[in-house]
């Protein structure tokens, strides 16, 4: 099962109610309330893993175990990341561990260059980063934010060259510019929203908050 499918069709699956679609696949964050029971899990998601030759990121922490599922070989989610979804999330509930789809979200950096090629090797060197495709830098070892690069075709001094961008949840998106909003930030543009809003803090520093709605 290779074949790729969107992240609509990912969320319209059963047994995948622990999982979220972001910008960098489908992701579950599991609260385990321990570190041996997050041992437990994370040996389970190997052993699921092992069995269907297909491999997610998994972060292990003290209370928690975050996965992340993408399918590299089609560039995006397929049916296999739908198995393996429903698979880990049978085995946490077997060990008594819930999961908390709003502790979901991606972070990326994007930096506005007027030419992308004469900056990206900078960032690159200085990072330890590797290229993915012409505009993004990732961290190898699975743990920094992606970098963005996006072009543009004039300076504009009106607003800073960095800004954040967040993938979150689509269904926590709203009420996670609701609360930056109330936190003294202001909204710059929802002419995208849900597919993403813009905001900016007090001093104009700007930031994304993202969904997969609108992309598929």
């Amino acid at each position: 099962m290779t074949d790729q499918i969107t992240a609509r069709q990912f969320h319209e699956a059963d047994g995948v109610d622990d999982w979220r679609v972001v910008f960098a696949g489908a992701g579950a964050y599991f609260s385990t309330g321990s570190f041996g029971k997050g041992v437990a899990l994370v040996d389970a998601i190997g052993a699921l893993a092992d069995a269907a030759n297909h491999h997610p990121d998994v972060d292990l922490r003290y209370s928690a175990v975050a996965v992340r599922l993408i399918s590299h070989d089609v560039g995006g989610l397929s049916r296999r990341d739908v198995a393996l979804a429903q698979q880990i999330s049978v085995a946490a509930k077997e060990l008594g561990v819930t999961a908390d789809p709003s502790m979901v979200q991606t972070v990326q950096v994007a930096i506005d260059a007027v030419v992308s090629s004469e900056v990206m090797p900078f960032w690159r060197a200085v990072l330890g980063y590797v290229e993915r495709g012409d505009e993004d830098l990732d961290d190898p070892r699975g743990s920094g934010p992606s970098l963005w690069f996006q072009d543009m075709d004039r300076p504009r001094p009106e607003r800073n060259r960095i800004h954040i961008d967040v993938s979150v949840p689509h269904d926590q998106a709203k009420a996670r510019v609701d609360a930056a909003i109330a936190a003294g930030g202001r909204l710059i543009n929802d002419k995208f929203a849900p597919m993403w809003w813009t905001l900016a803090d007090a001093e104009g520093n700007e930031v994304d908050v993202a969904s997969w709605v609108g992309r598929d």
